[in-house]
């Protein structure tokens, strides 16, 4: 059972919403016709064989579902990495803290900003909101790092907008694939600089936990990172160490 199924169970059980499974899921570059820019909102658009069009608006429901009914203090808002958290982790150290997961998986900068402004707010009034997006930007709409940063800058723009009250604990991209030399370590680098300029350390907090999941020589351990993007069992216990006492820290008064 997946923490998405999980979540929907504690809440809605009652209501009789229908749940999903969520699936093991990469990015995928998106065919030129369908291509958006990460700076316009837009709902996921192209049908892939690890997720369809309409299994990405029933995760999106359900989602708006929460926003409506549940009370959450933190929340987590992403792609697939924020998606696929480990249920006993985040059970042991996210559930007792009133989080949902408002991760789905293949999601760009363009389709969170989308997902903001169409229910994903809800009645929702989160103490601290946990960001992770960019990588799908990179990875699926090959945008530069300059474009990729545009984008994330747009979601914490429609974050305060939502909730001008909320701490922000901005993560930084976590790195992929597996050589330490490959291309898109440069761009992810060249992206978390540009986005570590949006923390002020006052309402918006920026963290790079990803050096983290690195061996010594920056390789990526397949023990962390099976496909040398979503994190395993291990790699998510890894994030979750570093990350949990910074979250604890931000939700003291």
């Amino acid at each position: 059972m997946t923490l998405r199924h999980k979540k929907l169970l504690s809440v809605f059980t009652p209501i009789g919403i229908g749940l999903l499974c969520q699936t093991a899921i990469a990015f995928s570059p998106v065919p030129p016709s369908a291509t958006p820019s990460g700076i316009v909102p837009n709902k996921r658009a192209v049908d892939y064989d690890w997720m369809s069009i309409k299994t990405w608006d029933k995760q999106h429901a359900e989602d708006t579902l929460i926003a409506t009914y549940d009370q959450v203090d933190v929340l987590f808002v992403g792609d697939s990495i924020t998606a696929g958290w480990d249920w006993q982790i985040w059970e042991k150290n996210f559930a007792p803290l009133k989080a949902a997961n408002f991760g789905i998986g293949g999601d760009n900068t363009g389709n969170v900003l989308w997902r903001l402004q169409h229910g994903a707010v809800g009645n929702l009034q989160p103490k601290l909101i946990v960001l992770l997006i960019g990588v799908n930007n990179i990875g699926g709409l090959q945008e530069s790092p300059e474009q990729a940063g545009d984008g994330v800058t747009r979601v914490i723009q429609q974050l305060q907008l939502a909730w001008p009250n909320s701490k922000i604990l901005l993560n930084a991209v976590f790195p992929f694939d597996q050589d330490a030399k490959s291309p898109n370590r440069t761009k992810v680098k060249q992206l978390n600089k540009i986005i570590a300029k949006l923390g002020n350390n006052k309402t918006i907090f920026f963290k790079d936990y990803g050096p983290l999941l690195l061996e010594k020589d920056g390789s990526i351990s397949p023990e962390i990172m099976k496909d040398f993007l979503h994190p395993t069992p291990k790699g998510y216990e890894v994030w979750a160490n570093a990350m949990t006492p910074d979250i604890n820290t931000l939700l003291k008064p």
